[in-house]
């Protein structure tokens, strides 16, 4: 079995509080990027943005978007998805709270997640399922490290 990176042209919108107001760059072709070169480009872009410095092309083709609103200490919201996108991922604030897991209640670090998409594009069930997917991710992060 060999490794190929399928080109999906994924483009991941990043919301951006600059002193301009909020702006959301594109990171292009996100399934071609290893996580360390995600990471890079994440920070480069967030930087960039905050310095007035994105190009015209980063600010448009996106396909999802993320934004949190957790660092305003809010735990939910329904976010608006940006014109042309399919949809738009929020994430609320991350507390200790006392959660039931298995039976079992303990402080447990949680979050809401919020999503909005365009059921043009993106039908309830498809929608929820991915939610659930990223849900299991935040929950189990380990579980993106594959071998082989």
């Amino acid at each position: 079995m060999t490794n190929r990176t399928v080109n999906l042209g994924i483009a991941v919108g990043i919301a951006v509080d600059t002193s301009r107001g909020l702006t959301v760059p594109n990171i292009c072709d996100v399934s071609t990027l290893p996580l360390y070169e995600l990471a890079d480009a994440l920070s480069s872009l967030a930087s960039r943005a905050r310095d007035g410095k994105t190009a015209i092309a980063e600010l448009s083709g996106g396909t999802i978007s993320l934004t949190t609103i957790g660092s305003l200490g809010i735990d939910s919201a329904t976010p608006i998805i940006n014109p042309g996108e399919a949809a738009i991922l929020c994430s609320g604030a991350i507390r200790r709270q006392a959660w039931e897991l298995k039976g079992e209640i303990a402080l447990r670090t949680v979050t809401t997640l919020s999503i909005s998409f365009d059921h043009r594009l993106v039908d309830d069930a498809a929608g929820s399922a991915f939610l659930a997917v990223i849900g299991c991710i935040l929950a189990h992060p380990l579980s993106l490290i594959t071998l082989g």
